[in-house]
């Protein structure tokens, strides 16, 4: 990993600890509150140990573009759990022979990139 990839990537994660101090739950309720900080810091901390011996920078691009994704989204929406995505199931290209595992494989691409990582954890 690169310095310059370090820094962004440490900037991300005390991006994300200075978000829960002032992170206010959409319903008002302090109890909402209390619980959505929590999930946030439990999610942090969670993918960032899980991603903390990549080496690819492909990876490690993906990951920062999944968390400035997460963010961006959070913060937008008022929520801090991960939208979630409406697919048919087999719904993409009709099932023959082959097209099973192309089917697959669209499902696989067509999960947007703030997903990447929730289906792992959770």
């Amino acid at each position: 990993m690169t310095t310059a990839t370090r820094q962004e990537v440490l900037g991300l994660y005390r991006k994300i600890f200075r978000l829960t101090k002032k992170w206010q739950a959409a319903s008002g309720q302090m109890e909402d509150t209390i619980k959505e900080k929590q999930y946030i810091l439990n999610e942090a901390r969670t993918l960032f140990q899980k991603n903390k011996n990549l080496t690819d920078t492909n990876l490690i691009k993906q990951c920062i573009d999944e968390c400035t994704a997460r963010i961006e989204i959070g913060l937008h929406y008022q929520i801090p759990y991960p939208r979630p995505i409406h697919l048919p199931p087999m719904g993409l290209t009709s099932l023959r022979g082959r097209r099973l595992r192309s089917q697959e494989k669209l499902r696989k691409f067509s999960k947007p990139i703030y997903l990447k990582s929730h289906d792992e954890v959770s």
